[in-house]
């Protein structure tokens, strides 16, 4: 994974017939591994801990695939509440996912 600035990073193959298909980017922000018995006392309002911090970057996939790092942000204006992500590491999608 690299540092892309530029418009190339996620614009690759963009001409080709498939390229106003939707797909579905799975965001993820971390995992558990609670034992079964702390798995079978959660509750309504019980807290899960995972195992990054929240200053930790998020990862971007396309099935199982790595495609992009970044951090989660809040968004403003008529989307205030929504979170998006800010890319700050992008794969090199050129060859395809």
């Amino acid at each position: 994974m690299t540092d892309h600035s530029g418009p190339t990073a996620l614009d690759a193959g963009t001409s080709g017939v498939f390229s106003m298909v939707p797909i579905e980017i799975t965001v993820s922000v971390g995992r558990a591994r609670p034992l079964v018995r702390d798995l079978l006392k959660l509750d309504c309002d019980s807290v899960l801990p995972l195992e990054r911090r929240a200053d930790d970057l998020v990862d971007l996939y396309v099935g199982d695939r790595l495609i992009a790092r970044g951090e989660l942000q809040e968004l403003e204006g008529e989307q205030a509440g929504m979170l998006g992500v800010r890319l700050t590491e992008v794969s090199d999608l050129r060859n395809g996912l």
